[in-house]
């Protein structure tokens, strides 16, 4: 494979697979571009060498076929905005066929051509073959971008790399900086590493907690998931969330980590609620004697203590998940004060990576994605990667 930074594009059409799966409201209009954002600097390297580029994405999940909701037309001036009149961008109505080929033949350097949703075909999630032959007839280097989807074995992100030569396939600029950012934490980092593990379900997250029990020196369980870990110690818990079928995986993760000397940081106390709900009455409790009628949805002035502490002492710092149900005005201190405390320990020199949908939203909410290392803009493939499976995207570009 090629290294992205030292290919000289001039005269080359790249096909790029970018991830702009991004939410649109009722009128079609763009209300979070990050992911679009992201993919800019790697279509201007491509640009500014003199060579062209055809972008593939797919939008939301068209069950059938063609769908006017999830056409891609509708970034194609948001698009045009990002990269500056100077760029020009085109569109075409299908991702294979002959107006997308006549359309990336006739393309000239610095233009851009943004293909129709590539879901709009059954073939692409299936990763069909002959599908993704059909795409990479489109340009002669293949960049995949998008590491959104990376552990996805879909036509344009796993199958399609085969139909290049080596030195025509590579990683583009930002899944270059996601795949080096996780392999920082996976296998460069310093100790003490801490993961931060929260979110609601403990069956979400038992396989990334597994696997981090062999590299980190510290995980802090927060948010919903952690009732089951005191449920299964015993503790009364109220009307907490809590997976039953999970008691026995939550000691035996306990055990593990028992065994394997990692410390497990659970919180002390919890900002308890009569409901769920933005205007429900609020209290605070031990985590494991919560009274009955009450459940618990952000940790407690304690639990913020002990995790600064924790988070402060740290070199190596992956956050996924956060500590309430933040989006509640009543709930969001704890992920806000873990927030914060991340932007600390990183501004005394650790190397922090926060990744996963909702842990990305709070350092978006609290502004504090410049004082983090590095934000992931890929959830679910993050996670695989941390599971320590390896992503079809990724394996397809190395091999």
């Amino acid at each position: 494979m090629s290294r992205f930074i030292d290919f000289n594009f001039k005269g080359h059409k790249a096909l790029v697979r970018v991830d702009f799966n991004v939410p649109l409201d009722a009128n079609f209009a763009v209300t979070d571009d990050s992911r679009m954002r992201a993919a800019i600097p790697t279509i201007k390297k491509i640009i500014a060498d003199g060579g062209s580029v055809i972008l593939m994405s797919h939008l939301g999940r068209p069950k059938d076929g063609p769908t006017e909701k999830y056409s891609l037309k509708h970034l194609l001036n948001h698009l045009q905005s990002l990269l500056g009149d100077q760029i020009k961008v085109e569109f075409t109505s299908d991702c294979i066929g002959e107006e997308a080929i006549n359309k990336s033949n006739a393309l000239q350097p610095g233009q851009v051509l943004l293909l129709e949703n590539l879901r709009f075909y059954k073939e692409e999630e299936k990763g069909d073959k002959a599908f993704a032959e059909k795409l990479s007839q489109l340009g002669d280097v293949y960049v995949n971008d998008a590491f959104g989807t990376a552990h996805r074995a879909h036509a344009s992100t796993a199958i399609i790399a085969q139909f290049y030569p080596k030195d025509n396939r590579m990683f583009g600029l930002l899944m270059e900086k996601e795949v080096n950012a996780a392999e920082r934490v996976l296998h460069q980092n310093e100790k003490p590493f801490l993961a931060i593990i929260g979110g609601a379900k403990v069956s979400d997250k038992i396989l990334i907690i597994e696997n981090l029990l062999n590299i980190a020196t510290d995980i802090i369980i927060g948010g919903g998931m952690a009732y089951t870990f005191f449920k299964a110690e015993g503790g009364k818990i109220g009307n907490s969330l809590c997976e039953d079928d999970r008691l026995e995986a939550a000691k035996e993760l306990l055990k593990k980590a028992a065994a394997k000397n990692v410390r497990i940081h659970l919180p002390a106390d919890s900002i308890i609620a009569d409901k769920f709900d933005p205007q429900a009455n609020i209290s605070s409790a031990l985590c494991n004697v919560i009274p009955d009628g009450w459940m618990g949805l952000d940790i407690g002035e304690l639990a913020c203590e002990n995790f600064t502490a924790v988070i402060k002492s740290a070199k190596t710092i992956l956050w996924n998940g956060p500590m309430g149900v933040f989006e509640m005005e009543k709930f969001m201190h704890g992920t806000k004060c873990v927030a914060l405390a991340v932007a600390e320990a990183t501004a005394d020199g650790a190397f922090s990576l926060v990744g996963g949908g909702d842990s990305v939203a709070a350092v978006n909410k609290f502004d504090l994605t410049d004082r983090v290392s590095y934000v992931s803009t890929g959830g679910g493939a993050l996670l695989e990667y941390f599971e320590g499976k390896e992503l079809p995207g990724i394996a397809a570009i190395k091999d």
